[in-house]
């Protein structure tokens, strides 16, 4: 199961330009997209549906891979599958409709509608929880999450589970993913329409639509073409059934379901009046500003960019057993969407290669461009954002650059423009800035994950921060500590060693090396994030603790 369940699943941007699009070459269309879909769903594992429309008309739809596993059933267009964080914007344009009719104001002080949340005095505005930026804490990033799993939770009930937490920041302040938010926007609509959110979705907005396949998932409820989820099984390239979500959890933040046939409808309504007048509808496309003046990619329930002279409005999914991704591009009246069961694929990326190769446009790879090492040398130095263990740090051997971050590696980067430079083998580019006089003043990396903020560096005249030190750890040591360790049910840790050195690898992920600050606890360079393991019970150790994301999360060993 994801970590962050019913969050949007991390994606690659690639670059477009308009061109005209030719209806003659639509075989050949199909059969490029077909080709993008089938090479990353085989038929004999849990699939995808695809469906991509173009000024209202369908240019391609088709199913891949199964529905179910255990019976043999083919995936099929009209099956019925869990759209995870996409039910966002479905709470947003609900949000709307009663901005619309007079009974909720986007700067509404939560209070007004929920009096009893706890707000410890702060004014929490209706718009930051469906931006992101109210600093309450959400509550699929506790970690109690994991052990409430299962449980079924009245809404109010779920709101008591998170509502006393500490906020994270003040209202405002930061842009960061927030569930509890959306649950509480959820509580907001139930307030101001006298209605339940599952009522007011399905009588508001899918019947209105025609969105008949569209439902609020309940589990007991009797639903024809609703197919199940798979997540990896124990083995490298097995499936295992999803584990239990009680569907009273995600609610407004990731509870509905559709198939990509009323996906399709809800995109073209987007396209009218039918539900909200223009005007406001587009506040739900536009940038968030935080107290301190910065920008955000995130409006409500959408987030956004501009690649290539096109606006790409999307969000993504995932929740047990299902990944999804939405993509309208509204000035080429284009959208795209992808829907699985196969919960160890995420569609994101494949999703944005399908819009490259509809839109005509290739892959836009940077070409490197030479630059004499006295040029280079302009962006040496050490840069900090908020604190200065928040570092980048800008080295130069010979003719080549280099970039460092706290708690990484370095890599080296290449000039292909003014002050531009990419990574060899990862899709973040650095931008750098200069004053009025051309002295480089900062940089900003453009992150893959165009939710939230671009991070900011300011260049410092410090020298290179002091690595974190690593110590000795004897051999007879780190081979007690090899084994898998089960965190969560279908996710695993796999601990290593080669050559004196300990690695760990995640389901479904890349091995990393694990550096020791102790005999027993060791960090990671890529991710913030930290191994414990526990004293050996009987020569053997059996449990260990994973620390990331201000979460303890004990692993036991299989």
């Amino acid at each position: 199961m994801r970590f962050s369940s019913f969050f949007p699943t991390l994606f690659f941007l690639f670059c477009f330009a308009i061109l005209p699009f030719n209806p003659a070459k639509a075989q050949s269309l199909a059969e490029k997209i077909d080709a993008i879909v089938a090479e990353q769903y085989k038929p004999d594992e849990p699939g995808v549906v695809v469906r991509v429309q173009k000024d209202g008309k369908v240019l391609f739809e088709k199913a891949y891979g199964m529905a179910d596993m255990e019976l043999g059933v083919k995936m099929q267009p009209d099956h019925i599958l869990r759209l995870g964080s996409i039910t966002k914007q479905f709470t947003a344009v609900a949000m709307l409709m009663l901005v619309q009719e007079g009974k909720v104001s986007l700067t509404d002080d939560l209070t007004k509608h929920l009096p009893d949340y706890p707000t410890g005095g702060r004014k929490i505005t209706v718009a930051q929880l469906l931006n992101h930026t109210s600093g309450i804490k959400s509550y699929t990033g506790m970690a109690s999450f994991m052990s409430i799993m299962r449980k079924d939770f009245t809404l109010t009930e779920l709101i008591d589970h998170f509502k006393n937490e500490p906020f994270d920041f003040e209202p405002g302040e930061r842009w960061s993913y927030n569930n509890s938010a959306y649950i509480l926007a959820g509580a907001v609509i139930e307030k101001a329409s006298g209605m339940a959110y599952a009522d007011f979705i399905e009588k508001r907005i899918f019947q209105p639509l025609g969105m008949t396949d569209s439902y609020f998932d309940v589990t007991d409820r009797i639903i024809p073409r609703r197919i199940g989820g798979y997540e990896g099984g124990d083995k490298e390239g097995t499936f295992a059934n999803a584990p239990y979500l009680s569907m009273t959890l995600p609610h407004a933040a990731g509870s509905l379901m559709s198939t990509v046939g009323d996906m399709g409808k809800w995109d073209e309504a987007l396209y009218t009046e039918k539900l909200v007048k223009k005007d406001l509808l587009q506040q739900a496309w536009t940038a968030t500003k935080l107290n301190s003046g910065a920008m955000t990619h995130y409006g409500y329930g959408w987030g956004f960019d501009e690649v290539g002279g096109h606006k790409f409005i999307y969000h993504s999914g995932g929740i047990n057993g299902f990944v999804t991704n939405g993509i309208r591009v509204p000035d080429a009246h284009l959208y795209i969407i992808a829907l699985s069961n196969n919960g160890t694929k995420g569609p994101d990326g494949m999703s944005y290669k399908i819009a490259q190769t509809v839109l005509g446009i290739p892959i836009d790879k940077p070409k490197p461009i030479e630059l004499t090492a006295k040029q280079l040398a302009d962006y040496v130095g050490v840069y900090e954002m908020d604190s200065p263990d928040q570092w980048r740090h800008i080295t130069l051997e010979g003719n080549q650059l280099y970039s460092q971050r706290a708690g990484s590696e370095r890599f080296k980067v290449f000039a292909y423009g003014n002050d531009r430079f990419f990574f060899e083998d990862h899709p973040t580019r650095l931008h750098f800035e200069r004053n009025k006089a051309g002295k480089v003043t900062g940089l900003v990396p453009k992150s893959t994950m165009p939710f939230g903020t671009d991070d900011r560096y300011l260049r410092t005249e410090k020298d290179k921060p002091t690595e974190k030190a690593t110590v000795g750890v004897a051999q007879a040591l780190l081979d007690s500590y090899v084994g898998t360790y089960n965190l969560f049910p279908n996710f695993d840790l796999t601990v290593s060693t080669r050559e004196g050195r300990l690695f760990a690898q995640a389901t479904g992920q890349e091995e990393f090396e694990l550096f020791a600050e102790s005999e027993r606890r060791f960090f990671l360079k890529v991710v913030d994030a930290k191994v414990s393991f526990m004293p050996a019970e009987g020569g053997v150790v059996k449990e260990l603790v994973l620390h990331q994301g201000g979460q303890d999360m004990k692993g036991t060993r299989k």
